[in-house]
């Protein structure tokens, strides 16, 4: 669901805690999602006695309700929209007195969109499931992003969708968009803009009708311990694509999507020249992806602001079409520099390396013809890839050569039946060492060793054990614990 759409900085935070969590945590009795306009919070829930839960966190909250007293009915049947807007809307007043909690209680809570407020989390029990009202009449529709000037499917606005959800319950979307019937563009899972301190924590999101997780011009970003799952048929099914947004980290993730797993990105064209908010600043870590017709991560093609300083590390790639994939166009503009890759393996890959500078459409006609970016500074290290059809796809533009791609300690194994091409390389330029099959001789190989600068994101967030009773509006308690990162 769509956060404030306000330019008014807040703090939207998502975490939910379940049994048997990508990342292995201990049992737990329920979700949480939470904003705080200037600090960040992170909760791992061990389960509740008495009304009271013991999470890890960043600070309290003063005061808490439950859904229920609002009207809401969890039968899955029964809208609870209003409910929830009338709860944010009551909880909000408490936003300057320590902040407010919503314990949303086990059921299956239909809503269309909601926007949550500063300082405020919304506790969901283990056993709530939230899901998107598959109405259009549910979802508002709003202005594009100002550094995208349209929607991405129509040229008119986008719907909002929702925060929180399990299940975006797609499907109808899906067909519309198929079948030429939409007027805006789909809505995403969840959107967040204009906020700092964010996390989004051990949750499973299943058949967004769009992009399922848009953090868009914020900062201080943790994404860790998600599923998230959609049809490899499905296009545009994105799992996380930060957007415009600083100091960024996603980590320990199990993707299946019918687009890019991870796609990075900064604006369209002259908007995002114009608005010029980069992505910076961010750490991809511990993710496997399953993305038969994208790629696991992809730079752009929406990268006019600019991308920079991206390392990822520990991936895993299943069946996908692309490894790394960098996609731009003349008329783009911005840059992607500094990105460091290491640590990739992958099985069943159409292919490993994949970049282009012709890729796209415009936002309109009026674009610079003469808005060229550039790419530089690209890094990738100690990969092994299995059943490959093709190696490497790597064009720049001409006129725009893209430099320092550098290729170090990679093994690629063949596929029975692979490209007579194996590497296909024109207007790129860069270093290779240790990598077989033989790379193209664009690339020039090096011997010594680590060729290129290597950049590593600060990525940092403090916790503190807090121990929060739901059942009054008794004030928590808060303890330092350590350093995350």
């Amino acid at each position: 669901m769509r956060t404030l759409l306000s330019t008014v900085g807040f703090l939207l935070l998502l975490l939910l805690s379940h049994d048997g969590g990508l990342t292995g945590a201990a049992d737990a009795e329920h979700n949480l999602i939470g904003t705080d306009s200037h600090t960040h919070r992170h909760r791992r829930h061990h389960g509740h006695r008495r009304g009271e839960i013991e999470y890890s966190a960043l600070s309290c909250r003063a005061y808490s309700a439950s859904l229920d007293e609002f009207g809401a009915v969890g039968d899955g049947v029964t809208s609870n929209t209003a409910a929830f807007r009338d709860a944010v809307s009551q909880l909000s007043r408490f936003a300057d007195h320590g902040g407010s909690l919503l314990f949303v209680p086990a059921g299956r809570w239909l809503t269309g969109s909601f926007n949550l407020t500063s300082h405020f989390t919304l506790f969901l029990h283990r056993d709530a499931v939230l899901l998107a009202s598959q109405e259009e009449s549910d979802y508002e529709v709003i202005e594009p992003l100002p550094s995208y000037g349209r929607g991405r499917d129509t040229d008119g606005g986008r719907f909002i969708s929702e925060n929180g959800t399990i299940d975006g319950q797609g499907e109808p979307w899906w067909g519309k968009f198929k079948r030429g019937e939409l007027k805006y563009t789909r809505p995403y899972l969840i959107e967040i803009m204009h906020s700092n301190g964010i996390q989004i924590s051990n949750l499973t999101f299943l058949n967004s009708p769009s992009w399922h997780i848009h953090p868009v011009y914020s900062s201080n970003i943790v994404i860790q311990g998600l599923t998230i799952l959609a049809p490899v048929t499905v296009p545009n099914t994105d799992g996380i694509n930060p957007d415009s947004c600083t100091n960024t980290r996603i980590e320990d993730c199990y993707i299946v999507s019918g687009d890019d797993c991870i796609a990075v990105k900064s604006g369209w064209d002259q908007y995002g020249i114009n608005y010029g908010m980069p992505t910076k600043q961010l750490l991809i870590r511990r993710l496997t992806c399953i993305s038969p017709d994208s790629a696991v991560i992809a730079l752009g093609s929406e990268m006019s602001g600019g991308i920079e300083d991206v390392r990822a590390e520990d991936i895993v790639a299943i069946n996908s079409e692309s490894g790394i994939r960098i996609k731009t166009a003349v008329g783009r503009g911005g840059y992607v520099k500094d990105v460091y890759v290491r640590g990739m393996t992958m099985k069943t890959m159409k292919y490993v390396f994949w970049m282009t500078g012709s890729y796209g459409s415009h936002p309109d006609e009026h674009y610079d013809p003469k808005a060229l970016p550039v790419i530089q500074n690209i890094n990738y290290q100690d990969m092994v890839a299995e059943n490959v059809t093709m190696p490497a796809q790597l064009a720049g533009i001409t006129g725009d050569q893209f430099t320092g791609i550098c290729i170090s300690n990679v093994t690629i194994t063949l596929s029975k039946k692979p490209k007579k091409v194996l590497w296909n390389c024109t207007d790129v330029s860069g270093y290779t060492s240790g990598v077989t099959p033989e790379p193209c001789q664009l690339c020039r190989r090096s011997s010594r060793g680590l060729f290129c600068r290597v950049t590593s994101p600060r990525v940092q967030f403090l916790l503190k054990k807090l121990s929060y009773n739901v059942v009054t509006p008794e004030e928590g308690t808060c303890e330092d614990e350590n350093v995350l990162f």
